[in-house]
């Protein structure tokens, strides 16, 4: 559903992507992880048509992303940036329903979808407050919603967890998970290595631009990988829980 090939981006000088290439298969959640400046953002914007490569190329479903108009586009692929900023007091059912814009859907399916993305990301007790009053974990929240409203095939996330408490972060990757399992398509940008491990099938490892590693979180969470790109000492602890990840502190 999603193929990179040899992408690169330049910002005047600044060089952000060299020659990234991967796939993400429908049914799969892809996490994009890395330290801060690893080119994480930037690459899930090459992804979404908002950012246009300096070379290389990306399709969504076999169609080239430069060739698809918006509303092609957003019938596609449903992104969540990092910021979202709604400048008008909507309500939350009101930004909700914007996922629903240049939808195909019937009508009649509307009023369900809503009910089922507010359900989803626990925003539903919040229907009539406006946006600009909630917290920045609401916000984040309803944000997904509306991503989850326009029941596009190709999900990109960028860092949905960031302001969320720890029941929140389960939840929301635990609806990331849900979709990949019904078939969707699904990119995650994430700074908490251990989520990544939990909930994803593969991972990408960037650093300076480029592609690190790229594998399974067995293959890819190894203590010598990870302190070599976030340049710190990291310990990795296979458990029956699965993998934990955490920085090696003084003794």
């Amino acid at each position: 559903m999603i193929d990179v090939r040899s992408v690169s981006l330049s910002a005047g000088s600044a060089r952000l992507l060299t020659d990234v290439s991967f796939r993400v298969e429908p049914g799969e959640l892809v996490a994009i992880v890395g330290p801060n400046g690893a080119g994480k953002s930037s690459l899930l914007s090459v992804l979404a048509g908002d950012a246009v490569p300096s070379s290389g190329s990306v399709t969504l479903a076999g169609r080239p992303v430069r060739s698809l108009r918006p509303a092609g586009l957003a019938r596609l692929r449903a992104v969540l940036p990092q910021r979202v900023t709604v400048a008008f007091p909507f309500t939350v059912a009101e930004v909700v329903a914007m996922g629903l814009y240049g939808s195909r859907l019937a009508p009649r399916h509307h009023e369900e979808i809503l009910t089922e993305a507010m359900a989803a990301t626990d925003v539903a007790h919040l229907a009539a407050r406006a946006y600009p009053t909630l917290s920045g974990g609401e916000q984040a929240r309803v944000s997904l919603a509306r991503v989850l409203a326009q029941r596009a095939p190709v999900l990109l996330l960028d860092e949905p967890t960031a302001a969320l408490d720890i029941r929140h972060q389960e939840q929301v990757m635990g609806v990331a998970r849900d979709r990949a399992v019904a078939g969707d398509t699904v990119t995650v940008v994430l700074h908490d290595l251990n989520l990544a491990a939990a909930y994803a099938d593969r991972v990408i490892v960037m650093s300076s631009g480029a592609v690190a590693a790229h594998g399974s979180p067995a293959e890819i969470f190894a203590p010598g990988v990870l302190s070599e790109v976030y340049g710190c000492a990291i310990d990795v602890h296979h458990g029956a829980s699965g993998l934990l990840v955490s920085p090696r502190r003084p003794r």
